[in-house]
């Protein structure tokens, strides 16, 4: 038997029996016990954007954790920044903790995966985005957290106009918390302040501190990039200059391939049907702020990437690296939503608000349809990448499981050896093993409900609509890009897990009274 057929955390494929080596100092033998854990969450990240997904940004840190760990094909968000979040760190669907619909409500629970975490005896962190009012520390049970209390924020400067620079392009002031204490605005005085550097900056100063702490670490990185507004440094701007100048067709079709190589997709399958406006109707012009856009949005990616590398190599510095499960993924699809701020016309800089838009967002999900806010795949499938040394298959590509967002907080506590049933009441996980061969097939549903999208998963069956559209049927074995829907040709699936969705939508959005 192959070794990654042995046992795994559901649905993130991680093993538990960690094979400890011989006893060293304390602080090393208690904190082998148990692994720390790293959990990333990208923002807006389309399906493609990774280099080990296809792209061609370079992210050398992310694709050799890919390479040395695990990359699935099918694991999903909920369509939406907020929800996402939710769902993550609660483990049960943003309907049964009031994140379905806005993120101005406090959510309906205490649980997380940093309150049940800090129980279990971890040291917790969270830097980064939250979109939400509950406070990280006092709410959501973190030991500590530095960050974006809202949605989306200027990249250089959330706050006022500092002397000698434009206005910055923004929605409104946002809430940040910095050393505990909240601010509105928040104004760095660094002028080299740039989101990213400065979640990763936050993360890697609590490491430093708690290095020698015998407890193990969870450390939740919410980095903001690659949300608009675009925006990046000059130099790493520079690297894709050229690079999208062949416009969507080009760059799609490479991905594809590329996917394909990696061997992500069976070779005979064909890319769905594409719905960016074809580059040679664009006037010149219009090609130029294309080519632009994209180039600051790659060097989002690549300074996410570098900011990674810079946590990588804090824990290889203190030989926790090893001993650390590390989890990559996307709160939803790529985005097709567009801002129109008025600014200063410089794309990519601190006075000008710029999105990726519609025809960039179908290449950034390449080869799945549509964008986020949709349950179609392409705004909920998120790359999703498991790196744990000695525990996950190297480079193994897991094809036939369909993880959630629900699933990672109980198994992360079964990572950390915590009691799952003390809390599975109230999960969607309840009363499911945890561990499975990873060839089985996982007899589970999964739903969406996300504004006019609408969802539900049986095995390889998916019902999916927009708006107030008929459903729609696909079957994900043979057709996982969504392009033949045969809802006609099985009316009976159809009925069923309509069915199946209608109860689901029932007994999961909370009773507002309560």
């Amino acid at each position: 038997m192959r070794p990654y057929h042995i046992y795994y955390i559901f649905l993130i494929a991680t093993v538990i029996c960690l094979g400890c080596s011989s006893p060293k100092p304390e602080r090393d033998n208690e904190k082998k016990v148990r692994p720390n854990i790293l959990l990333i969450l990208a923002d807006d990240l389309g399906w493609s954007d990774l280099g080990c997904y296809g792209s061609e940004v370079a992210t050398p840190n992310l694709d050799q954790l890919a390479y040395d760990g695990l990359r699935f094909t099918q694991f999903y968000n909920t369509a939406k920044c907020f929800p996402s979040r939710a769902a993550l760190l609660t483990g049960q669907y943003a309907q049964q903790v009031g994140a379905h619909e806005t993120f101005r409500k406090n959510w309906l629970t205490k649980n997380t995966i940093g309150s049940t975490l800090e129980q279990a005896g971890y040291t917790t962190f969270w830097s980064g985005k939250h979109h939400g009012p509950d406070h990280p520390v006092d709410d959501l049970g973190f030991g500590g957290y530095y960050g974006l209390w809202s949605g989306a924020s200027n990249h250089f400067n959330p706050g006022l106009q500092r002397p000698g620079e434009p206005v910055p392009a923004q929605k409104r002031v946002r809430k940040w918390i910095i050393d505990g204490e909240v601010q509105e605005p928040y104004t760095p005085e660094d002028r080299n302040f740039y989101t990213t550097d400065a979640f990763t900056d936050a993360a890697l100063d609590w490491l430093k501190k708690t290095e020698d702490d015998a407890k193990p670490f969870f450390v939740y990185m919410s980095y903001t990039a690659p949300h608009d507004p675009l925006m990046a440094w000059p130099e790493d701007i520079a690297k894709y200059k050229d690079t999208y100048s062949d416009g969507y067709e080009s760059i799609q079709k490479k991905r594809f391939e590329k996917q394909k190589q990696l061997g992500l997709f069976d070779a005979t399958l064909e890319l769905s049907t594409p719905t960016y406006t074809p580059w040679d109707e664009l006037s010149d012009e219009e090609k130029g702020v294309e080519s632009e856009k994209m180039a600051v949005y790659a060097a989002m990616i690549d300074r996410l990437d570098q900011n990674i590398g810079r946590v990588i190599d804090q824990l290889k510095s203190t030989g926790d690296f090893e001993n650390t499960l590390i989890i990559f993924l996307s709160d939803n699809g790529a985005s097709a939503e567009v801002v129109e701020i008025d600014g200063t016309g410089e794309i990519g800089t601190v006075g000008e608000w710029t999105s990726l838009g519609e025809n960039w967002a179908n290449v950034s999900n390449t080869p799945f349809r549509y964008y986020k806010n949709f349950s179609y795949e392409g705004g909920i499938n998120t790359p999703a990448i498991v790196h744990w040394p000695g525990a996950v298959p190297k480079g193994h590509i897991e094809r036939i499981k369909a993880g959630h967002f629900i699933d990672m907080l109980p198994s992360l506590m079964n990572v950390a050896n915590q009691d799952v049933e003390s809390i599975t009441s109230s999960l969607e996980l309840a009363g499911r093993p945890l561990l499975l061969p990873s060839d089985e097939n996982v007899n589970r549903q999964l739903f969406w409900k996300w504004q006019d999208g609408r969802a539900v998963r049986d095995g390889h069956w998916k019902l999916v609509a927009k708006g107030k559209t008929s459903w729609e049927l696909y079957n994900l074995k043979e057709d996982p890009f969504e392009t033949t829907n045969v809802a006609l040709a099985n009316p009976e699936v159809v009925d069923q897990l309509a069915s199946d969705f209608k109860s689901w939508k029932a007994r999961v959005v909370p009773n507002v009274e309560d």
